[in-house]
């Protein structure tokens, strides 16, 4: 059985696998052992921020997916707040099984919980099976994003 849960010190490791094990994140993670200090630090930050939650989701007590999901207030729509999902994984010998569709449903009540009048993602555009994956779970790509790298 499937469940969601924050994201604990313990789960760092196995986080940082998932985010390496793709062909952009080994391009771009430094999975090893031990873990470089940078990783803890973001985890603490991320830990201690109320508006930020790492989420993983885990089949019995192993972490299989993970997502960081990032709460901001908005003065557009009246001052609304809007939740950004972040940095999905799932462990790829999981991958198909449903880990990541449970992980983001789980996300998108977790933004209602708090309030929040919208859910956003960004999805590299080279992920072609991604962004299908969101559009079949009821995104919808109504915006370009940019990004630039400092």
């Amino acid at each position: 059985m499937i469940h969601c849960r924050v994201a604990t010190v313990k789960d760092l490791d196995i986080i940082v696998q998932m985010l390496a094990d793709d062909e952009l994140g080994r391009t771009r993670e430094r999975y090893e052992t031990p873990l470089p200090e940078s990783y803890s630090a973001a985890f603490q930050a991320i830990d201690t921020d109320p508006n930020n939650e790492l989420i993983v989701a885990c089949l019995g007590d192993e972490a299989v997916g993970v997502l960081q999901l990032t709460f901001t207030p908005y003065l557009t729509h009246q001052g609304s707040w809007r939740a950004t999902i972040e940095g999905v994984r799932t462990a790829s010998s999981v991958r198909g099984k449903g880990i990541g569709s449970k992980l983001i449903l789980w996300a998108v009540e977790r933004a209602k919980e708090r309030g929040c009048h919208m859910i956003q993602l960004t999805t590299d555009t080279t992920r072609g099976d991604a962004l299908r994956f969101y559009e079949h779970l009821g995104f919808k790509a109504t915006h370009t994003g940019l990004k630039m790298k400092l």
